[in-house]
């Protein structure tokens, strides 16, 4: 078993984070400046792609990228990330066309995946169960900085130099990350030889591709039940079939059953995957709410969202007090009573809400994340040894991520089949009534993630590296 040495450990702590924000960076910087990456190289058509196939390379390599960090150590599997990420940036930047530019970005998102499958689990590695928690919330404050920061850089670049400079300016950033990694990251793992699980990994990425551009596309691209959208699900279905027989058969599978059909990290994936659902519904449909229903500008919109970005790593930093008291599932419990309060307050607003209502809903939002997110996947982290963080680590952020696809999905056809049916009345009040019912859609999850906490995650999470490990 290979252990992570403990020195060195703030550099390296600051080397994550670069990592982290540079994923976290590239998933919202590239929107304001799409009208200039248009005007100069053409395929508006396409340009859903630019972040759809980023989210998507991202997302369905995180689990494979865990696998390996387990069986190989994270520092070569996360410099080999950090480096395909920045080899995908420089090419955007260097892109001619818009076809080259989803290409490259693809190419970031394969990087982007193995960053974030071994960021936190070098997290999990080199730090105890009490400090987890605290370093969960740095690691989270990197989300909501760049949720926030992000696309004004990407406006001030658009504007005032180029929008090449959008993807040229993760270089240093990424550059220093590395020599960070490189010499204060020290594994000692022991020379094995390994069977890789080739047929099971193509057979996850081909499942989770299929099944995540089907919910990406579906509604959008095509109909639901159009061709191209029952081919796509039944090419998922297929290959999870092909994935499950692999699995079976392999020696080192990339997705160990036990993680799927045990309570405890079943459970926990599926609530992380609720938790994702209900903030990608909040992050897409509240600015737009706050514009063209209160009446707020761009910059006073973005603030509401913003406080949830605040309370989130303020909670997540809080929550290792909570989970050494009550535990793992209980303190994630409270989460869901934060965000369960906020699916109220946001149900409850109308046209004449005043601001400080949705504030408020986004702030209780932000602390249920927090409390749900963080003690769950050090929960999950806690309960393996070395050879296995990696892939249960690699199993929470998927779910997280896959849970934004769905929410996407799913808050995206409620949205459009209320906006048809309030044809013809005036904006305000169509909108209302459409994000009205994603608020309520927030409320359910809500009560769908506590539900599955209380009925499946079992309450005690039998720990085994009471320091780390």
């Amino acid at each position: 078993m290979a252990r992570s040495a403990r020195d060195h450990r703030t550099p390296v702590l600051f080397a994550l984070i670069l990592a982290m924000a540079l994923v976290a960076m590239d998933t919202t910087i590239v929107a304001t400046a799409i009208p200039q990456v248009v005007d100069d190289l053409g395929g508006f058509a396409l340009v859903g792609w630019v972040f759809s196939v980023y989210l998507l390379a991202q997302t369905v390599t995180i689990p494979v990228y865990g696998k390996l960090a387990d069986l190989f150590g994270r520092k070569p599997i996360l410099v080999i990330g950090v480096v395909i990420f920045l080899a995908g940036s420089l090419l955007s930047a260097l892109s001619w066309s818009m076809v080259a530019l989803i290409v490259f970005r693809a190419l970031q998102g394969l990087g982007a995946g193995s960053i974030g499958a071994t960021v936190n689990t070098v997290a999990g590695d080199i730090y105890t169960i009490e400090e987890r928690g605290r370093i969960q919330g740095y690691l989270s404050s990197v989300w909501g900085i760049s949720a926030v920061v992000a696309p004004a850089i990407g406006g001030v670049f658009a504007q005032y130099a180029s929008w090449r400079w959008i993807f040229l300016v993760n270089l240093p950033i990424g550059v220093f990350a590395l020599v960070l990694i490189v010499r204060g990251l020290h594994e000692d793992v022991r020379p094995q030889r390994h069977r890789i699980d080739y047929a099971g990994a193509s057979a996850v990425l081909v499942a989770a591709c299929a099944l995540i551009l089907g919910l990406l596309q579906g509604g959008t691209a095509w109909p639901w039940l159009s061709v191209p959208s029952i081919a796509t699900f039944a090419a998922a279905v297929a290959a999870l079939i092909v994935t499950i027989a692999c699995e079976r058969r392999a020696s080192e599978p990339i997705l160990p059953g036990h993680l799927w059909t045990r309570r405890l990290p079943a459970g926990s994936y599926a609530a992380t995957l609720t938790a994702g659902l209900m903030v990608i519904g909040l992050s897409i449909y509240l600015p737009n709410w706050g514009q063209h229903v209160l009446g707020l500008n761009a910059v006073e919109a973005g603030f509401v969202l913003a406080v949830m970005s605040l309370t989130w790593p303020t909670a997540s930093g809080l929550s290792a007090r909570l989970y050494l008291r009550i535990g793992f599932r209980n303190t994630a419990l409270v989460g869901t009573g934060f965000a369960i309060a906020s699916g109220i307050v946001f149900s409850l607003l109308g046209t004449t809400s005043p601001i400080w209502q949705p504030v408020l809903g986004s702030a209780l939002m932000g602390a249920g994340m927090g409390l749900i997110v963080s003690p769950l996947l050090v929960g999950l982290q806690s309960t393996v040894g070395w050879s296995e963080r990696g892939t249960i680590t690699g199993g929470a952020m998927f779910a997280r991520f896959f849970g934004q696809s769905i929410g996407a999905a799913v808050f995206g056809a409620v949205t459009n089949n209320v906006l048809r049916s309030h044809h013809g009345a005036p904006l305000d009040v169509a909108t209302n009534a459409a994000t009205h019912a994603t608020f309520i859609g927030l409320l359910v999850a809500a009560a769908v993630t506590a539900a599955i906490l209380l009925i499946v995650v079992p309450r005690h999470f039998p720990t085994i590296d009471a320091h780390s490990a």
